[in-house]
């Protein structure tokens, strides 16, 4: 009975979680979905007309190059009209943009479409800074993206109508061309209606106003901007221009083929192939606009290899060469993203062509040529290892992202042998030209990728694996040589042992050899498991990066101190000599860092501890440099801004975090309508019979039980764990050496307690641990928190720091991180607490200053959330 009901409720959990991770993600869900299926399309696609890709292959080949020249012309010419519809869309607003910033706005946004889901409507709202930074407002942007957008809908129903009527007038209108029309027109009316109710301030307005109740000045604006008619006129014009391109580059692929070229057709075609398109969400219809006009252009009269390889032309003027283009025009402004990102994703791709290359059939005058001159058994052999490279490429691929040197050297390896494969297994050139771009990549971008591994794991993972594989080579060879007969029906060789034995461990497969019973079939799949197992270890230790270990003499903290002593300017300066953190010195010795490894990362608490800032700049290059020496990368965590012209100078980049809050206790006061919930707090734990008491050092160790206690009930209840890096945590000897404040009852049981910590600002001090019971009364932390000031008062103390409200403070955010972090702030759920933290410290009007996070490359953004995460753990 019990069992069932642990069943019935484990059953509930997960149904109860998985209706909640559907309702959370299902435009995803449902986007990755229709992807996989477009793609399975595709696959189908692919392997249901393999016999004839071959002759595709040779048709493509032979096709004349001056119309490849004309189609690649028209694909300038679409570029430039789609840049100049850009500039018409401005224009409507009365704006005015260059056709240079345009094209390069078109470029890159359709780029970018093909990874984004939803992608052409998705990339609107990307690469406008170049624009914002001429005057125009990001509002007036978006809006003429939306007419850009709007347009190009619109000129396709201008397009397709005649089509269509022409159609029927022939006769020749299926249900295809039917539903394909009242997509278009639905597409159009549901655009339209959406525009005039978010314009209208109807329906569409009030929803986004009542969820994002922020944009509702973003949307008074949105809707103050006027529409030129003529203008629009003129863009609808040039956008009616660009479909004709598109219908030139289809009928330019069939006359660049040699086949008969038909307009109609063309134009069918290519409208087909631009409804696929825009309801693609993903890939910019990969697979989905080449099996749909393939399948148009058959109905037309033209054989499947002839149409399949006329589609394959059009794709690669209309999509693969803008393509292209676009990756070309990031690299116009190279930066560290790209350097990092780019090789791993061209390793991605090589790895998907390998085995594509070997899935799909060679082409067979090639292969008779090559049969002149290589054995078969060669010719299988390089099928198998551009196979096996391939998976290999895909592993690799992720490891690039992190910047090892080790994965660098497998990527040029596994690219090595595909250059080599692709030649020796059907002399596929095309192939063999991209794995030889991929290897000018990465001898062009070795320089980014310098995180060592570990080398004491690496020499073992090679002494482990080297021995396993002697071993498992013996036990295959001398197991082979050995067996019955019966169990392959072979009397095996040595050389055929040896063979057999190498093929199973390294999983490429042997032909001819076939188990012929149980015990046969465990043979081979020891020898496979053992090659998984040797391969998986040996990579692992050879990916494994390394982590320098540097462990901080007493006289090296002794040095810390008296450089804070004398020149620390922050609340944190305590934190920075803390048990958790490695110390770097510059040369000089007039400077030094804190910080703690994470990863590859070396993550700095605030900036360096300096006489002055030009000492602060000269530790600041010694730690580069000695981060580098050490495969490690540097981020600064809050950074003042004062400090922010020091790391523009060596040419690093910032991130807005959060504000500190600082209290100006001379003219705080608990007067007035805005203080009564702090009065009422006062009032209600002192009328219950709580009291503040003040413990100075040595505290008494008695003290320290009760508010030990305290401490482990807070992180009970809170569900919280100790956390350190810029705050401490509980430290018997550490607390016994600091002022308590304590508020407890008459028999002086204590509720809650706060510790002050050593800040070197001058006139000002700060706290760390504030935590009380769970029965303690309401208000206490108010109560403490009045009782501090208090004190400090007393103490001639005239500021207080309050500490850190993370991601608070973004009132005019400009970068895509910093958008993103004020929509998280102000509407996600699971950041509500930073909004809380700050609502609290806000109550005693502190004075804000902002402090930032000091980056090197965009990449690391990526990676920074992870990695302050486990900073922060003891």
């Amino acid at each position: 009975m019990s069992r069932s009901l642990a069943v019935g409720n484990l059953l509930n959990y997960f149904r109860d979680h998985a209706n909640i991770f559907f309702r959370e993600n299902k435009k995803i869900i449902l986007q990755f979905i229709f992807t996989v299926f477009f793609f399975a399309v595709g696959i189908w696609f692919l392997k249901h007309e393999k016999t004839e890709l071959v002759k595709v292959k040779s048709a493509i080949s032979a096709s004349a190059w001056q119309y490849v020249l004309a189609g690649l012309c028209i694909t300038g010419l679409y570029i430039l009209l789609q840049g100049l519809m850009y500039v018409s869309s401005f224009a409507a607003l009365g704006k005015r943009v260059s056709l240079a910033d345009s094209s390069v706005l078109f470029i890159k946004r359709n780029f970018i479409s093909v990874f984004l889901p939803a992608g052409g409507i998705s990339s609107l709202a990307f690469y406008s800074d170049t624009i914002e930074q001429k005057g125009i407002k990001r509002s007036q942007i978006y809006f003429a993206s939306s007419i850009y957008a709007f347009v190009g809908f619109l000129s396709v129903v201008i397009v397709a109508i005649p089509a269509f009527f022409y159609s029927m007038a022939e006769g020749t209108t299926g249900s295809g061309e039917w539903y394909a029309l009242f997509t278009v027109l639905f597409l159009v009316l549901v655009t339209f209606l959406l525009y005039r109710s978010l314009m209208g301030k109807g329906w569409l307005y009030r929803l986004i106003i009542r969820w994002i109740p922020a944009s509702e000045v973003f949307l008074n604006d949105l809707q103050a901007n006027k529409i030129s008619a003529w203008r629009f006129g003129v863009t609808v014009f040039i956008s009616v221009l660009i479909e004709f391109c598109g219908i030139a580059h289809l009928y330019i692929a069939m006359l660049a083929l040699g086949y008969e070229p038909s307009l109609y057709a063309a134009v069918s075609g290519y409208i087909i192939s631009v409804i696929f398109l825009m309801i693609s969400p993903f890939l910019r219809g990969l697979g989905a606009v080449e099996v749909s006009m393939s399948f148009i252009l058959v109905r037309f009269g033209f054989t499947n290899v002839e149409a399949i390889s006329i589609t394959f032309l059009y794709r690669f003027f209309e999509f693969w060469t803008p393509l292209l283009i676009g990756a070309l025009s990031f690299l116009r402004k190279v930066n560290k993203l790209l350097l990092r990102v780019l090789p791993a994703i061209f390793i991605l791709g090589l790895g998907i062509l390998n085995i594509f290359s070997v899935l799909t059939p060679a082409i067979a005058g090639r292969l008779t040529l090559l049969k002149d001159f290589l054995p078969v058994e060669v010719i299988h052999a390089s099928n198998m290892l551009v196979l096996v490279a391939g998976f290999f490429l895909l592993v690799t691929a992720a490891f690039m992202l992190k910047g090892l040197r080790t994965a660098w050297w497998f990527a040029l390896l596994l690219s090595l042998v595909s250059l080599t494969g692709h030649i020796t297994k059907a002399i596929d050139f095309e192939e063999a030209s991209i794995a030889l771009l991929v290897i000018l990549s990465l001898v062009l971008t070795r320089k980014e990728y310098y995180i060592r591994t570990n080398p004491r794991l690496r020499n073992v993972g090679l002494q482990t694996s080297l021995l396993f594989a002697v071993v498992i080579f013996a036990y295959g060879i001398i197991g082979f040589y050995f067996l019955d007969e019966k169990h392959f029906n072979i009397d095996f060789s040595l050389t055929q042992s040896i063979r057999f034995t190498l093929q199973n461990f390294f999983l490429i497969g042997s032909r001819g050899l076939t188990a012929l019973d149980p015990f046969a079939r465990y043979f081979l799949y020891s020898l496979n498991i053992s090659g998984i197992f040797s391969i998986t270890f040996l990579v692992y230790t050879l990916v494994k990066s390394y982590k320098p270990q540097k462990n901080v003499s007493d006289e090296e903290l002794a040095e810390a101190n008296n450089l804070m002593r004398l020149y620390g300017r922050s609340a944190l300066d305590y934190f920075k000599s803390y048990q958790d953190k490695f110390v770097f010195f510059s040369q000089s010795r007039n400077a030094f860092i804190s910080y703690r490894i994470s990863g590859n990362y070396a993550v700095v608490l605030e900036d360096p501890v300096a006489t002055d800032n030009e000492e602060m700049r000269k530790c600041i290059v010694e730690f580069d440099n000695y981060t580098y020496q050490n495969s490690l990368k540097n981020i600064f965590y809050r950074v003042s801004e004062d400090s922010l012209e020091i790391y523009h100078q060596l040419r690093k980049k910032d991130l807005f975090l959060g504000q500190e809050g600082i209290v100006d206790l001379s003219s705080f006061s608990l007067s007035g309508s805005a203080k009564k919930s702090l009065r009422n707090a006062i009032n209600k734990v002192t009328e219950l019979g709580y009291k503040a008491r003040i413990y100075s050092p040595p505290i008494w160790d008695g003290i320290l039980q009760k508010i030990k206690a305290v401490s482990d009930e807070w992180l009970e209840y809170t569900g919280r764990s100790e956390i350190v890096f810029s705050q401490g945590q509980f430290l018997w000897d550490e607390l016994k050496q600091q002022v308590l404040i304590t508020v407890e009852n008459d028999e002086e049981r204590i509720v809650a307690f706060m510790n002050i910590v050593p800040d070197n600002v001058p006139e000002e001090a700060t706290f760390d641990l504030i935590r009380k019971t769970r029965d303690a009364p309401g208000g206490v932390m108010d109560y403490i928190m009045i009782e501090l000031f208090n004190y400090l008062t007393q103490n001639n103390y005239r500021f207080v720091n309050i500490g850190f409200a993370p991601m608070s403070g973004i009132d005019d955010p400009h970068t895509f991180p910093e958008r993103s972090m004020r929509f998280a702030y102000e509407r996600l759920r699971s950041f509500s607490h930073y909004k809380g933290l700050r609502d609290y410290k806000s109550k005693f009007d502190p004075v804000w200053y902002n402090k930032y996070l000091i980056y090197q490359h965009d990449f690391d953004l990526l990676q920074i959330p992870v990695i302050l995460a486990n900073v922060i753990k003891p």
